[in-house]
């Protein structure tokens, strides 16, 4: 179940075009088994100290399961904007609240593996202690960049996750 209440599978997502306009709607099921294109966030989190909060995706996952990721996001859900979907996603998985407002930093389009989706990237600064949702995180940490690049080509990434953060840092990265 989503934070929402509803099984993610018929959670509704807005689907959009190649410009990110709204052209319909679908259940995430459907979005996902029709390779329809539809939204996401990926929020980058920092502790004070400006590690990055890394996790592993758990294995029953719809997308990517048992993954690494160096952001916290999901979908956008139908009405939702970009903004509302970072702050939500960022505190449900972080197990957060009263994060501040996510920095809105770039939006790209994802494309792969027959999948598309418009992507809003985000940071935050949580100065709080995390307690992340165990439907989503299989395990996680706190890691300088420095640890983290050393990481990239060791562990099994989400590719979109990956692409996001090859652009973030081709854009001078964000500290926070």
């Amino acid at each position: 179940m989503t934070e929402r209440g509803t099984p993610p599978a018929d959670e509704v997502l807005d689907i959009v075009d190649e410009r990110d306009r709204v052209v319909g709607r679908a259940r995430r099921g459907e979005v996902y088994g029709r390779g329809l294109r539809h939204r996401c966030v990926f929020v980058l989190a920092r502790d004070p100290e400006g590690r990055i909060f890394v996790h592993r995706r758990t294995a029953d996952k719809l997308v990517f399961p048992s993954r690494y990721d160096m952001f916290v996001g999901g979908v956008v859900g139908a009405g939702e904007s970009y903004d509302e979907a970072a702050l939500r996603e960022a505190e449900e998985e972080l197990g957060v609240h009263g994060l501040p407002a996510p920095t809105p930093l770039f939006r790209f389009l994802y494309e792969g593996d027959g999948q598309s989706w418009w992507s809003a990237v985000y940071g935050v600064v949580c100065d709080v202690a995390v307690s992340p949702q165990v439907s989503e995180v299989a395990w996680y940490g706190f890691l300088s960049e420095g640890e983290l690049l050393g990481l990239l080509g060791e562990w099994e990434w989400v590719p979109d996750g990956f692409e996001a953060f090859r652009l973030l840092r081709e854009r001078g990265g964000w500290r926070g």
